[in-house]
């Protein structure tokens, strides 16, 4: 199982990328296969400003759907337009071109809430 130390991950099987003031968040490589084949990647809130573990979306896969929570407020600024053609690629790539969304982030002390690459192993006991 993939799980990139230089990421930051929350309880629910997110990962975020920072740089900057911006988070690419994704879901995890645990997460991905758990939900198995990806069918559909819904995020319908472009350009919104959300408090941290608000629902930004959801991903289909083929036996259930499940709910995607921001791990940090701001305003989602980028979608990847790529999963609306090929949302398999947070199955083949979760970490790359998987990624589902980029956020400015409005409170950076919020970034020291989320796990980090060992917490998450420990947690999901890897």
């Amino acid at each position: 199982m993939n799980i990139p130390s230089d990421l930051k991950y929350t309880k629910d099987h997110e990962w975020v990328r920072i740089d900057g003031d911006i988070a690419t968040v994704g879901i995890t490589d645990f997460a991905q296969g758990e939900l198995g084949d990806i069918v559909y990647v819904e995020v319908e809130t472009l350009d919104e400003t959300m408090e941290k573990d608000g629902v930004f979306g959801s991903v289909e896969a083929v036996k259930t759907v499940s709910d995607l929570f921001l791990p940090l407020g701001g305003e989602i600024i980028e979608f990847n337009e790529g999963l609306e053609d090929e949302p398999e690629k947070v199955n083949t790539d979760p970490y790359g071109e998987g990624w589902m969304i980029k956020v400015k982030i409005s409170d950076s002390a919020e970034i020291e809430e989320l796990l980090s690459d060992e917490d998450y192993k420990a947690m999901i006991g890897a």
